[in-house]
C-alpha cells in the first residue's frame, strides 16, 4: 500500500492485510540500496500471525518517492512520521544495517513510540571505505559489485542457497540497478557519518536484540560488541553460516530469532 509521509508517497508492504490499530505492529527497515523485499519471509510471517506489518521502502528506494534521507537521525524521525501516516501509536522496529542504526536512534529519540528493537547486521561505528564511497558517489558499477559481494558470505557463489530458485547476487544487483543516481551514496554516507551509537544505546529503555552473522564482512560481529554492552539488558544472537545479508542467507534462523524476541 502507499502512504503519504511528509508530503511524499511511500510504499509499505503489509502482507496483504489492512492496518488495524488494535493489533501490535512491526516496522521493517532495510539497509542502504535495498527495499522492503529483503524482509520477504520475515514480514510475511508476522503479517499472517496477528501483527500489523509495515515493511517499508525508504525514500528514494524501491517504490517510494525520493529524495533519499541524508542521515540516520532523519530516518529515525521519519519512521515516526510513517507511524503517524499509518495512524499507529507504537511499534516494534526491526532494522538491517543502515536500518538497524535507524531503529536504534528511533528508540532513543522517540521511546514513547517504540516497543522493542531488533538490530540485524549492525556495527558501530559503521564506517564505509573511501573507495566504496567514491564509487557510489560516481554511480559506478563497481559500487554495486562491492556492495553485493561484501554483503554475502563467500559460500554464496558456490551454491548452497537456502531459498530454492533464488540467486542472491542477482537479486541484490537487480535492486541496486533500480536506484536513482546518488541514492546508494547518500545512504552509505549516512552509515559512515553516524556518530551517536553509544550515546543513543545508553538511553534505551526497551528490549533489544542484536542479530549478527559470523561470516559478515561488512559489519563483523566484533563491531557489535561495544554497542551490545552499552544497551542495558540486550541479547545478542550469532548466526554461524551467515554473512551480512542474513535475511536471505539464513532466513529460517532470522525468523526464529524474531519470533522468540517479538513473542
Amino acid at each position: 500500500m502507499n502512504l503519504a509521509v511528509e508530503g511524499k508517497q511511500v510504499f509499505v508492504y503489509t502482507a496483504a492485510h489492512p492496518i488495524d490499530a488494535a493489533k501490535p505492529s512491526v516496522v521493517f527497515v532495510h539497509g542502504a540500496g535495498l527495499d522492503h523485499s529483503c524482509f520477504a519471509l520475515q514480514s510475511r510471517y508476522f503479517g499472517y500471525h496477528g501483527r500489523n506489518v509495515l515493511a517499508l521502502d525508504l525514500p528514494g528506494h524501491g517504490r517510494s518517492e525520493g529524495p533519499p534521507l541524508e542521515s540516520v537521525a532523519q530516518i529515525a524521525d521519519w519512521i515516526v512520521a510513517l507511524l503517524d501516516g499509518a495512524k499507529l501509536g507504537r511499534a516494534s522496529v526491526v532494522g538491517h544495517s543502515l536500518g538497524a542504526l535507524a531503529a536504534l536512534e528511533c528508540a532513543a529519540r522517540h521511546p514513547e513510540r517504540v516497543d522493542r528493537i531488533a538490530l540485524l547486521g549492525i556495527a558501530f561505528p559503521m564506517k564505509v571505505t573511501d573507495d566504496f564511497l567514491e564509487a557510489a558517489r560516481s554511480n559506478e558499477q563497481a559500487a554495486y559489485d562491492m556492495d553485493t559481494i561484501w554483503a554475502h558470505a563467500p559460500r554464496v557463489p558456490l551454491g548452497g542457497n537456502p531459498n530454492p530458485g533464488m540467486w542472491m547476487y542477482g537479486d541484490s544487483l537487480a535492486r541496486l540497478a533500480r536506484l536513482a543516481p546518488g541514492v546508494l551514496y547518500t545512504s552509505l554516507k549516512a552509515c559512515n557519518d553516524y556518530g551517536a551509537g553509544h550515546e543513543s544505546a545508553a538511553k534505551l529503555n526497551c528490549p533489544a536484540l542484536l542479530l549478527v552473522g559470523k561470516r559478515d564482512m561488512m559489519t563483523p560481529p566484533k563491531g557489535a560488541g561495544a554497542l551490545a554492552r552499552a544497551i542495558s539488558g540486550s541479547r545478542t544472537v550469532q548466526i554461524a553460516r551467515s554473512g551480512h545479508s542474513m535475511m536471505a542467507e539464513a532466513p529460517d534462523e532470522v525468523l526464529d530469532a524474531l519470533i522468540e524476541f517479538l513473542g
